[in-house]
């Protein structure tokens, strides 16, 4: 019975977890404009030789959208890949 509790706990966790993943996306997919944003500031980093994987950065990102460190940390990963492909 212990066992099928923490499984529970676990499971609710995770997809709590998951659902607030999948909200901070899709804000960033239902307004493409905030993507752009930050792409450009990604690109004045670069051009100034800091990473937007930077600890700085995503600290930076964290404090400006009221996010965790992880939070910022994916949403600048997901900004990237989806749309600014040459930054680094």
């Amino acid at each position: 019975m212990p066992y099928l509790t923490t499984l529970l706990i676990a499971l609710i966790s995770s997809t709590s977890f998951a659902y607030g993943q999948s909200k901070l996306l899709e804000n960033v997919k239902r307004n493409p404009e905030e993507a752009k944003l930050l792409c450009n500031k990604f690109r004045n980093l670069n051009a100034n030789g800091i990473s937007s994987n930077s600890k700085e950065v995503i600290e930076e990102i964290s404090r400006d959208k009221n996010l965790t460190f992880k939070d910022a940390e994916i949403l600048s990963i997901y900004i990237v890949g989806m749309y600014c492909h040459e930054i680094y």
